[in-house]
């Protein structure tokens, strides 16, 4: 965590060249790392924990929490009631952006550009070589909800809906400090396990993306491994702006366990 924290300070703060960027200053993420979480408030969503989520990686986050009430939080139950429909609002969302923001790779301004006597001939080889095939399937979905006739039904949708997301996140942080759930339903599968079925691949997100879609910070840190010897990780969300929480919750479980310090079985 502390390495963690020192290259987040660097990385950190207001560029003028980016409209994105927030003008803000950047704390001292270093002096976070207290070790004491006494009196901290940590929800629980209950929608995080549902069937189909793999009944170690349940047992494995549930002694993780207890450790740190052991530490001095404190953990309630709370409801992130959309929770269900972040899957489908990020893949239209992200997709819808990726096919927006990669228009402009088309081998005449920006990047790989493939050998074609051709303009037409150029465009197409160097989209169809250029870019992997996660990268063409997104932007074939994202063309597809931007198209007339689909942009109100999906994508004017999906925003909605994202809304009322980062509202449930909003809501939960008037009363608690930070949030805490699995950062996946399941423990880590095989490297192209899982590429021949991108839904399969997609639902692995549920727990993360809801993050993105709030603009919310969180971390993701070791806290065990199922019996095969696979890892499980702890996933810690906070308000905006809120690093410095994370850090100090983070480095709390890292410096009272020995999690990060073991490897998985291979």
């Amino acid at each position: 965590m502390r390495d963690a924290a020192i290259l987040t300070q660097q990385i950190s703060g207001y560029d003028p060249n980016d409209s994105t960027s927030i003008n803000k200053a950047v704390p001292d993420y270093v002096k976070s790392l207290n070790n004491d979480i006494k009196g901290l408030k940590i929800g629980i969503p209950k929608e995080y924990f549902v069937a189909g989520m793999d009944a170690q990686v349940k047992t494995v986050i549930e002694e993780a929490i207890n450790k740190l009430c052991s530490l001095g939080a404190v953990s309630k139950q709370v409801s992130l009631a959309h929770t269900e429909y972040a899957v489908p609002v990020y893949y239209i969302i992200a997709t819808a952006e990726a096919s927006s923001n990669l228009a402009r790779f088309d081998g005449v301004q920006y990047g790989y550009r493939a050998k074609s006597d051709n303009l037409i001939e150029m465009y197409k080889k160097t989209r169809g070589e250029g870019f992997g095939e996660e990268a063409k399937r997104r932007i074939i979905l994202g063309t597809f909800a931007l198209s007339h006739g689909y942009y109100d039904a999906y994508y004017l949708r999906a925003l909605k809906v994202r809304t009322l997301i980062k509202q449930d996140f909003d809501r939960v942080f008037q009363d608690f400090d930070c949030i805490i759930t699995p950062t996946s339903p399941t423990a880590a599968f095989k490297i192209g396990e899982r590429t021949q079925d991108p839904l399969k691949m997609y639902l692995s997100d549920i727990y993360t993306i809801s993050v993105n879609l709030a603009g919310i910070p969180a971390i993701s840190v070791p806290c065990g491994f199922t019996k095969e010897g696979l890892p499980v990780g702890l996933q810690i969300m906070a308000k905006p702006f809120n690093e410095e929480l994370l850090f100090r919750v983070a480095h709390t479980f890292e410096q009272n366990t020995d999690w990060h310090k073991l490897k998985p079985k291979l």
